[in-house]
């Protein structure tokens, strides 16, 4: 497969491809669906903030034993997490998990309509969003955005270029497995303040806009909607 654009990270740990490998699979069961994206997400949530996250010394503070020691600062400091509706609420939680402290969630809905494979916005709650809006809440310095598929690219580049306009300085998309066109997309959108990482990558689209070969349609196997 050539080269991807730079600001694109493939994992290559192996526990995570081995179950990437499992929940390919159509014998796995939803419960061992939802479980396998906790686990893929908390290695690949690992991986992608080292990499977006720096540490230094912060106020001192006092062990059980009484001795002291310097606490960790991590920057930047405001992270907000942004689920794409709704499979990307399968990643919150173990990516909730990683971060020393509880981050502002906000959402995004996003679908593909069915004919063009185009995105459409249906709902969005992030603060200020609306000219109209009265919050006074500042917009963070990451957004990491979680969407377990990465399939032609709109939905992520869509849900990126709503981000930038929002005003978030930096943005981490995090994906279970990626289309290469449609991450290719996506890594375009907005490359110099978007790092994208995933746990896999498929070379090629159904004409349907599915990944080849793919894990199905993860909102369907998590929610039981399968032929819906």
């Amino acid at each position: 497969m050539s080269s991807l654009p730079p600001n694109v990270h493939i994992s290559t740990h192996p526990c995570l491809q081995a179950k990437l490998s499992q929940l390919r699979s159509a014998s796995t069961t939803a419960r061992d669906v939802k479980t396998l994206i906790n686990e893929i997400t908390l290695i690949l949530g690992t991986e992608a903030l080292a990499s977006a996250l720096t540490s230094s010394p912060g106020p001192t503070d006092t062990t059980p034993l009484g001795f002291t020691y310097p606490t960790i600062h991590l920057s930047p400091s405001t992270i907000s997490l942004v689920p794409i509706l709704r499979s990307g609420l399968s990643m919150v939680d173990p990516l909730s998990s990683l971060l020393p402290h509880p981050p502002p969630i906000h959402h995004l809905g996003l679908f593909r309509e069915p004919s063009t494979l185009l995105p459409v916005e249906y709902y969005n709650n992030l603060p200020n969003h609306l000219s109209s809006s009265s919050s006074s809440e500042k917009t963070p310095d990451l957004t990491i955005v979680l969407d377990p598929v990465i399939a032609t690219g709109g939905t992520s580049a869509a849900a990126i270029q709503t981000l930038k306009e929002w005003g978030t300085k930096r943005i981490l998309v995090l994906s279970i497995l990626g289309a290469k066109p449609g991450v290719e997309l996506a890594a375009n959108e907005w490359p110099e303040g978007t790092e994208i990482w995933l746990a896999g990558l498929d070379a090629e689209l159904t004409e349907r806009g599915m990944l080849k070969p793919g894990m199905g349609d993860v909102g369907d196997r998590l929610f039981l909607t399968i032929g819906k």
